[in-house]
């Protein structure tokens, strides 16, 4: 019987996608979640006993699930993150963690800066208001010369800071690492979080969640955004506060929170993304061709490194 591995990202279940066949080449018998949606707990309880590795998504994975994956070996990514996998208890079993960094970033970095444009000049109200039969005009803003706070810059906030400093905007960068973004300069600086977060017209969100998993823009940090700030995030829900998000909205301290994330994917409570001052998009930032062909190759690379053994033992 040939070793299984699970593919669960939604990208790979809502459509056949070559690059698995990598997978059943190399001898290995593929098991897919529900197509199109987050496999729930219970799911992930019942399909992982017997397979050896995970091709896993942004489903949250709790220790639970990793206790019934007894044969599991290896954990790949097709994206960054891993802020949804219980670490200490793979560290525990000896479950090894891969990640596909940087496959998906240039379209999470372009769905960013859509964002930011879609904000600046109210592009969705204005589409739903043609479409409506009215004629909205509200006077929107230009990039060049804002102030925009990158907070990470790693592959995605790189490439965002890089994109905007090229458009002219004046870029203040956050991140504890500061890397060399071959950036001039010239309308460019690193800054300090509070000072990037006060001193920014826009705010877009590119890092992890912190390490004692608070937001970054609680209530305290909202308070202090310039008046008629713009928030964008593509990276995490949690990095914001979602209470102190709808006061600011209500209060004009927000102008336009842009975001292609939520606490739960589909959104249940709608109270946020119902704003009229609301850009929501439905997790679509690795969502292109192009990445979701380079993050699929990338996390497979890596299980077929791993695993190629265990598949020739069953084969034997």
């Amino acid at each position: 019987m040939p070793a299984r591995i699970l593919v669960t990202p939604r990208s790979l279940t809502s459509a056949p996608h070559p690059q698995i066949d990598r997978l059943r080449v190399a001898g290995f018998e593929v098991v897919t979640s529900t197509p199109d949606t987050l496999p729930s707990e219970a799911e992930l309880i019942s399909l992982l006993p017997g397979c050896v590795g995970w091709l896993a998504g942004i489903e949250p994975v709790t220790a639970r699930v990793i206790e019934a994956a007894l044969d599991l070996r290896i954990v790949s990514r097709n994206g960054t993150g891993i802020d949804n996998l219980p670490m200490k208890a793979l560290r525990q079993r000896g479950i090894a963690v891969a990640t596909a960094g940087g496959a998906n970033a240039a379209g999470v970095a372009e769905l960013a800066m859509a964002l930011i444009f879609s904000a600046l000049r109210h592009i969705p109200a204005a589409d739903a208001g043609i479409k409506q039969g009215a004629w909205p005009r509200r006077r929107g803003h230009e990039l060049r010369a804002r102030k925009v706070a990158v907070i990470g810059c790693g592959a995605i906030g790189g490439d965002v800071v890089r994109m905007l400093h090229a458009l002219g905007a004046d870029v203040l960068a956050y991140d504890p690492l500061r890397p060399d973004l071959r950036i001039a300069g010239d309308r460019f600086r690193w800054a300090d979080l509070p000072a990037a977060l006060s001193d920014a017209d826009i705010v877009t969100f590119h890092c992890p969640l912190q390490k004692n998993g608070r937001p970054i823009l609680d209530a305290a940090a909202t308070v202090a955004l310039r008046p008629g700030a713009i928030v964008v995030n593509t990276a995490r829900s949690a990095l914001v506060d979602e209470a102190a998000l709808l006061a600011g909205l209500e209060s004009g301290r927000i102008e336009c929170y842009a975001t292609d994330v939520f606490d739960q994917e589909p959104p249940r409570d709608l109270t946020l993304v119902r704003h009229p001052r609301v850009i929501a998009t439905s997790h679509i930032g690795g969502f292109t061709d192009e990445s979701v062909e380079r993050a699929t190759s990338v996390a497979i690379d890596h299980l077929l490194a791993a695993l190629a053994p265990a598949a020739r033992a069953h084969a034997g």
